[in-house]
């Protein structure tokens, strides 16, 4: 059998937890001589590693026994990897190896060797998306993406443009959209576009040109529309193909919050998509460290984003402005993005390493990829067994065609005297049948209910598991990643039905 090797190796017993010095295992060739020049070291520092990764078939076996190449406690049950992601061991070896460079020669480093190893990055993120390398810069997270391009968009004067966006939206970009509105006094208004899930492609493409025609018929004009590649709660996979397509018919610019998106899902062909701005972060599915996130932007509206957030040296002004940094040769956009503000940006040279990781030790993306869909959707088959629920699917099955899984919970909210549930979502009579089967919490105790539930996961349950409430009853988010198996969403499963048991009992009034 092949033995593929860790990046990092070391004689510590694997069951210990503890901070060491790593033997640095040379499996990155660098394209120049940057760590020698600048001096640094990375054996100075101490890093958390493990003994090589599984093995079968020659591959690395993906599943529960790669855990050990990841940081966890060895009591917690990460099964939430769709909010803030994590990396492997041997990536943070390579963070750690970049910040000893910075710290080492501060200047050089920072105003020489950090655009050069930057470029590298962009270059490999962007070939993983089927885009130019000058479309491609990083920002520190997706929501930090999404503010960009709206705060740079030009709102006309006679105050008919609107931001279009879906009732799914991720809370903070939809308080982005407040904010946009309420700061341009009158320039721009929103319109929501509101889903009923389980529903088809077809009909969210369908809401999105009746919203198109709705704001044109009240003299309105549809500027963008912002929309997910795979949205948050639920965590379900978003048509933002056929989407982006809709927009360039009705002249809409497309703007797609993809923070769950790369590493998650294929998105080689986002160059053929062709929105007119994508993000999405690197460290949740691509495995790359906090805070990450690339930005896309095609050549042609590269001029509707002069500035950073914050606006930093790269900005050019109508007045001349001295720019104490090296001079370059690169489009002003990308010279833009390149440095805003002095931060630790070493995650953004990780993401180049990353994917090589990704290759080199896990198989590649496709492999990855559909290893994390299969086990998203036959674990969350598994844990709806276990509730005696179901998972959140449409006919055509495409909402899980990602890594991420809805299931009902055994647990409804007291319905109010109408069929209409606290989303605001009209209930179909097989709905309202359904949650009248279950133990339920009354409406104005859900919310503390909820609440006690997650503390209860993280405290007694060493978890976390999304909970949100959807139609007037609870449901769970389950994240599939490569360090786990079906086991884990078994024990997620009993976990999820002893909670609700304990909640409709009424634990959670006990709590302070």
């Amino acid at each position: 059998m092949t033995q593929v090797p860790s990046l990092y190796q070391s004689d510590i017993d694997t069951k210990q937890r503890s901070w060491y010095q790593p033997q640095l295992i040379e499996r990155f060739s660098r394209t120049s001589t940057e760590s020698a020049k600048m001096g640094a070291n990375s054996l100075d520092l101490p890093v958390r590693t493990k003994d090589v990764a599984p093995t079968q078939d020659g591959k690395v076996k993906l599943g529960s026994a790669l855990r050990d190449q990841f940081l966890f406690d060895p009591s917690f049950h990460n099964l939430n990897h769709g909010s803030f992601g994590t990396i492997p061991r041997d990536i943070q070896a390579k963070m750690r190896e970049y910040q000893d460079m910075a710290e080492a020669m501060p200047d050089p480093f920072i105003r020489y060797e950090y655009p050069k190893l930057l470029d590298e990055s962009r270059e490999a993120v962007a070939k993983l998306l089927g885009v130019p390398t000058e479309t491609a810069v990083f920002v520190s997270n997706a929501t930090t993406g999404v503010n960009t391009v709206l705060h740079n968009l030009v709102w006309e004067d006679d105050c008919k443009d609107e931001i279009l966006y879906f009732d799914t939206i991720y809370a903070a970009c939809g308080k982005t959209i407040d904010y946009i509105i309420e700061s341009r006094y009158g320039r721009v208004s929103s319109r929501c576009i509101h889903l009923s899930y389980p529903c088809e492609d077809n009909e969210v493409v369908a809401a999105f040109r009746a919203a198109v025609k709705a704001s044109k018929d009240e003299g309105k004009r549809p500027k963008v529309c912002v929309f997910d590649a795979v949205s948050s709660l639920p965590g379900v996979r978003f048509p933002f193909e056929a989407l982006t397509a809709a927009c360039k018919e009705a002249g809409v610019l497309s703007l797609i919050d993809g923070a769950q998106g790369i590493g998650m899902i294929d998105l080689s062909h986002v160059g053929k998509v062709d929105p007119d701005f994508f993000v999405s972060n690197c460290h949740k599915w691509l495995l790359s460290p906090r805070g990450c996130a690339v930005l896309y932007v095609p050549i042609r509206n590269q001029g509707l984003v002069p500035s950073t957030l914050p606006t930093s040296h790269g900005y050019v002004p109508k007045v001349q402005r001295f720019n104490p940094l090296p001079p370059s040769a690169k489009s002003k956009f990308v010279n833009s993005f390149e440095f805003v503000g002095t931060l630790d940006n070493a995650p953004y040279l990780c993401v180049k390493d990353s994917i090589q990781w990704r290759e080199d030790v896990l198989g590649g993306e496709q492999r990855i990829i559909e290893y994390m869909r299969d086990l998203a959707r036959a674990g969350g088959k598994r844990v709806a067994e276990i509730l005696g629920t179901k998972i959140m699917e449409n006919k055509a099955g495409t909402l899980t065609d990602c890594a991420m899984v809805n299931i009902a919970l055994p647990l409804a909210i007291s319905p109010n005297k109408t069929t209409e549930d606290s989303n605001g979502k009209q209930l179909s009579e097989e709905e309202a049948k359904e949650l009248a089967s279950l133990p339920s919490i009354p409406h104005d105790e859900a919310f503390g209910a909820t609440q006690w539930m997650l503390e209860v996961l993280m405290n007694e349950y060493k978890t976390f598991i999304a909970l949100f409430t959807y139609k007037q009853r609870w449901w769970a988010r389950l994240s599939a990643q490569v360090y786990l198996g079906q086991g884990d969403f078994s024990w997620a499963g009993k976990t999820l039905k002893e909670l609700c048991r304990r909640a409709a009992d009424g634990e959670y009034k006990d709590s302070k």
